[in-house]
């Protein structure tokens, strides 16, 4: 049985971005996974199928890392701020405040 297909495409206005990743020597499949796509569609860009426009700054370029361990780190991170809000007292919504404000931070974050 084959897999369900995710629909996702690669746009006209991500070409930029995933030729900056390339450029800044990102995994093929760590830019691949930021977008949804498959590494099929990232050598298409780097092989002009889409155009070959400017690459994107490195400033506005996407963290680099696997973005799906980034976002099962970031999901925990959230889970245990959402039960400090709950417990609703003004030290602990300070505390989920200062949580989720490192969880952004270390998501933010490239890897070495």
């Amino acid at each position: 049985m084959a897999a369900k297909r995710s629909g996702l495409r690669l746009g006209k206005a991500d070409i930029p971005t995933v030729l900056g990743m390339v450029a800044r020597n990102d995994r093929r499949h760590d830019i691949a996974a930021w977008f949804g796509v498959n590494q099929g569609r990232i050598a298409d860009a780097q092989a002009g199928k889409y155009g070959l426009p400017d690459a994107a700054p490195a400033g506005g370029l996407p963290p680099t890392g696997p973005p799906g361990i980034k976002g099962r780190h970031l999901r925990e991170e959230v889970r245990q701020a959402l039960g400090l809000l709950k417990k609703g007292t003004a030290a602990d919504i300070a505390q989920a405040n200062k949580a989720l404000a490192v969880a952004i931070k270390d998501f933010d974050a490239d890897e070495p």
